[in-house]
């Protein structure tokens, strides 16, 4: 294949991908949407609502590291179509289920399950094969059009899921789901996932064991590699508890209306789409760990904002306008962290390692989640909400100088800090 058709093929891919993602995740989120609405109608009891939580997030964490195992020994291709098969077919067990015996949260738990498995592998998976899909010019492009996917269905998510609730049976909502995945298993299925592999062919595959610890050997070779799963940990685990604390400040605190919560939420998403259009449209990020560094500083230094309506005397409405800016500039803010990283390390892994590397990361990370919401959901119930933020605001700043000083920026980028320590002598 030519270097035109493969430029040719890789816009097909920019494009076709998004748009599955786009399309599933959309049908995924008016799902998750509604069962939640129904299980929450269904039981009143928010622990039922929070098995359902767990139910989709500690499958993903712990099966991670074994999805990036199978992401780099097998073709990504049937990967990620299996994977898109098994989340309809759990789908449509779960509506047969529904229509012989009757929808019940346990038949719900259990599909939450399976499709978080499936969700793993695809997702992985998918992370690992985006450089190979495009050129690496478009690589920044091609992420930021995969996140701007995922903020349009978590704005139109819940808006279309909430018009459906009050109309339509749970068993639609598993159809739309249903068709919503066929849809993108057809589109993927045209894809190549090969185009810019530079894998050798008939590689002999590795046993499981072997595979993940050659994994762990090669986290462990590589400083700035590490660097970046160690923040990434603790990034997760003060932000995930800083979500409910902002949670408890909005709704317990300043006794803002759920709906109204709604739009602030929605201004979050709404943040992450503007600034994956501004990546999409830019040129990419020469020092990729320096600008991430610069947004986790300005993002930890705007959670105190958070605790200014405490503190000021804030009219009801002044209150909601105040937080739908701020959670629209925290989206920002994490975005302007998580683009330039993700697309660092797509270039700084080798192919061979990156869906293992990806997945021990993301279960590094979403393991620290839980115990993030655990930690602050008891903070803030017996500590003022002013002083945690401050305190967590201070740890991030220090951690973040730490782990991204300039020694390290300097190692992970030594051709433009050459340049610079040049221009200086000269």
């Amino acid at each position: 294949m030519s270097e035109a058709e493969k430029y040719r093929k890789a816009t097909y891919h920019l494009w076709t991908f998004t748009a599955s993602k786009m399309i599933a995740m959309l049908g995924s989120s008016v799902l998750s949407f509604g069962i939640s609405l129904y299980i929450l109608a269904l039981t009143g009891s928010a622990m039922s609502f929070a098995i359902n939580m767990i139910c989709s997030v500690l499958p993903r964490a712990l099966v991670a590291p074994f999805a990036g195992y199978v992401a780099d020994n097998f073709p990504k291709k049937r990967t990620i179509l299996l994977a898109q098969a098994g989340g309809i077919l759990t789908a449509g067990g779960l509506l047969l289920y529904t229509e012989t015996i009757g929808m019940s949260v346990n038949a719900i738990y259990v599909a939450t399950i399976l499709y978080t498995l499936c969700s793993a592998f695809s997702g992985v998976t998918f992370s690992s094969a985006i450089a190979t899909l495009v050129n690496p010019e478009r690589l920044q492009s091609a992420m930021s059009f995969n996140q701007m996917s995922i903020s349009i269905a978590a704005i139109g998510g819940p808006v279309i899921g909430g018009m459906m609730y009050g109309f339509l049976p749970m068993n639609v909502f598993l159809i739309v789901h249903m068709v919503a995945y066929g849809i993108a298993f057809c589109l993927e299925a045209t894809m190549n996932f090969t185009l810019y592999s530079t894998r050798e062919k008939d590689v002999e595959k590795e046993k499981v064991i072997a595979s993940l610890k050659g994994g762990f050997r090669y986290v462990k070779q590589h400083k700035i590699i590490m660097i970046i799963m160690l923040l990434s940990v603790w990034i997760n685990l003060f932000f995930s508890g800083v979500a409910i604390g902002s949670t408890y400040i909005i709704i317990q605190l300043l006794e803002v209306n759920s709906r109204h919560f709604g739009f602030i939420e929605g201004a979050g998403a709404a943040g992450m789409l503007a600034a994956s259009l501004y990546f999409a449209t830019r040129a990419e990020i020469k020092i990729p760990l320096r600008f991430s560094k610069i947004n986790l500083l300005l993002l930890s230094g705007s959670l105190l904002f958070a605790v200014l309506p405490l503190i000021v005397d804030f009219s009801y409405m002044n209150i909601v306008l105040f937080f739908i800016g701020l959670y629209f500039i925290f989206a920002i803010f994490e975005m302007g962290i998580n683009m330039p990283l993700g697309v660092y390390m797509q270039k700084l892994i080798a192919e061979d390692y990156r869906g293992r590397v990806l997945g021990l990361m993301e279960t590094m990370a979403m393991s620290m989640m839980p115990i993030g919401m655990l930690v602050y959901g008891v903070l803030f119930d017996y500590l003022p909400a002013t002083g945690i933020l401050l305190v967590t605001s201070t740890i991030v700043v220090v951690i973040t100088l730490i782990l991204l000083r300039p020694a390290v920026l300097k190692e992970a980028h030594p051709e433009f800090y050459g340049k610079v320590v040049e221009e200086v002598v000269n």
